[in-house]
């Protein structure tokens, strides 16, 4: 399910100009994420997928759909949104039931609905709460219910508004062994994030907005070598990147595996120079 759009702009009724002339395409399967400060226009560009919003110039297709004649309930089919705040989202009693809402009210068979349920319950370790009110649980708990009611939803597409915040390590971990088994199953990943250690060792791609415009869209370590489009977008590098310049290694690394294996090539190679600066000081003859 590709994504196509193409130079939309938006303006909130108040007159606040959220979107200017904004093209981009993703492709089927490709996880990518969206950053930027507070107000950039990232919620915005998002509720156009799913019919939300619908662009005041310009268009957006989801594979052959234009969203401006897609009634939403069609793209719902297609397009699944989590809330950046779970307790905007939750609406049912039980987890379980809030996990079935969203496959109800596509219409899916009984089965099919029993099916996506059992497997987002267990992709986000939740059987355990299954009759709880989603309400009487912890934020994380609440965030994964969330998420799992979007998964369970089925659709090609799937959009994360900050996903990791309130989330541990291990609930993190969780979270990204549901992205891989997602995108084993070719769905896009769309993640909005501030957490840009996340987004740095666990997504390639960056398309990075400010002031309602797109201003980068790439690879995430050219992102990371470009100091002016960071400081416009509000963002800092990642902490391995900020090592890497301390230690001033010219590639930047994203992970901790991937920083020592760049600093050890770095030492490797500063040992072979003065290797080589020793054995022409003791033998200046050969050298010359």
């Amino acid at each position: 399910m590709t994504i196509r759009i193409d130079n939309i702009s938006y303006t909130y009724p108040a007159g606040t100009r959220a979107l200017n002339n904004i093209s981009l395409e993703i492709a089927a399967g490709e996880r990518v994420a969206i950053t930027g400060h507070n107000g950039s226009g990232k919620s915005t560009l998002v509720k156009h997928l799913n019919g939300l919003l619908k662009p005041e110039n310009g268009d957006v297709w989801i594979n052959e759909a234009n969203t401006r004649s897609c009634q939403t309930n069609l793209l719902a089919h297609e397009v699944a949104l989590l809330f950046q705040n779970p307790d905007d989202q939750i609406c049912k009693q039980t987890v379980q039931a809030e996990i079935a809402f969203g496959p109800k009210n596509l219409g899916f068979r009984k089965e099919k609905v029993n099916n996506l349920v059992e497997e987002a319950l267990t992709l986000f370790d939740l059987n355990g709460y299954r009759e709880v009110n989603p309400h009487d649980l912890g934020y994380s708990e609440r965030k994964r219910t969330a998420m799992a009611s979007i998964v369970a939803m089925d659709t090609s597409i799937l959009i994360f508004d900050e996903p990791t915040a309130g989330l541990d390590q291990h609930e993190m971990a969780i979270l990204l062994q549901v992205f891989e088994k997602l995108q084993q199953k070719n769905k896009t990943l769309i993640i909005i994030s501030h957490d840009i250690d996340f987004i740095a060792e666990n997504i390639a791609r960056v398309i990075s907005l400010t002031q309602g415009e797109k201003i980068f869209d790439g690879d995430i370590k050219t992102l990371f070598q470009d100091d002016t489009v960071l400081s416009r977008c509000g963002l800092m590098p990642p902490q391995m990147v900020r090592l890497c310049r301390s230690c001033s290694l010219s590639v930047p690394a994203l992970t901790p595996e991937e920083f020592i294996s760049v600093y050890a090539q770095k030492k490797i190679e500063s040992l072979a120079t003065l290797k080589k600066q020793f054995n022409q000081k003791q033998d200046p003859v050969e050298a010359a």
